[in-house]
């Protein structure tokens, strides 16, 4: 069997437009792990939120967390990898998103930090399965360790920032959007390639046995690093240009379509 892992985005990739794993897709992925393929969920959303994915598919599988600053194994939650911002990181990302008046969410120890209870706030904590918490001080958090900061905001408004920012925060920054209203925010140790290469260490896999199916810029360097990289019919033009092979978008089960044609063989 030439590819032994499976990494697959979630928004825009896994899920249809509804956010529900269609039959289909939850079939073909339960053949693929019959067949002795390691499937995983690759995900900005934390570990509530990908556990809420794993109960829809009815599987315990390893998942990739917080855009790659966290992988654990699954329902064990053994922590194979974890990535936290630098104390000068978070504390400038924090303040560039104070001083442009937007919604900050923070993930610190596996909690929800916000620092206004508004909308935004609320959308965001149903998306992502938790309660959040109003936070004063960064400080505090930061002692416990942040794996990622996310901004919430109008698309044009999350654009103008992606622009603003490039020569503005610091080098060991990584920073990309996942949804277009959301701007993330981790170390630059923590992405889903480097992510990928903890699970190929952890099972014994080569990246060249690997298949990474993406939509979205969080996604790129998953989708570069495997040795079949995937993309949305629904991604970017940039991201399809990235990718070995693009499939059907996710409203016609285009995940499902790569396991049948890539790990299945069927014609």
């Amino acid at each position: 069997m030439k590819y032994k892992l499976l990494a697959v985005d979630v928004d825009g990739t896994l899920v249809n437009n509804k956010r529900e794993i269609t039959p289909k897709t939850k079939e073909k992925i339960h053949e693929a792990i019959e067949k002795g393929v390691i499937f995983t969920i690759s995900s900005g959303r934390p570990v509530q939120g990908v556990q809420l994915i794993t109960k829809q598919l009815e599987a315990d599988v390893p998942v990739i967390t917080y855009n790659g600053a966290m992988v654990i194994t699954g329902d064990s939650r053994k922590v194979i990898y974890s990535c936290t911002m630098k104390p000068e990181d978070a504390i400038q990302v924090e303040s560039l998103g104070k001083e442009r008046n937007t919604t900050i969410a923070i993930w610190s120890d596996n909690q929800l930090f916000v620092n206004r209870a508004d909308e935004r706030a609320a959308k965001y904590s149903e998306l992502s399965g938790t309660e959040p918490k109003l936070y004063e001080d960064i400080e505090g958090l930061i002692t416990k360790g942040i794996n990622k900061i996310l901004w919430y905001d109008e698309v044009e408004r999350i654009n103008a920032f992606q622009k603003e920012l490039q020569n503005v925060v610091n080098p060991t920054i990584n920073f990309h959007t996942s949804q277009p209203f959301f701007l993330e925010f981790v170390d630059v140790n923590a992405s889903k390639a480097i992510a990928l290469e903890k699970l190929g260490e952890f099972y014994g896999i080569n990246r060249d046995e690997m298949i990474a199916i993406g939509d979205g810029f969080n996604d790129l360097s998953m989708i570069e690093y495997a040795g079949l990289g995937v993309a949305m019919e629904n991604a970017p033009s940039e991201i399809k240009q990235a990718a070995d092979f693009v499939t059907l978008s996710n409203e016609n089960d285009g995940v499902a379509y790569v396991i049948e044609k890539f790990i299945l063989n069927y014609e």
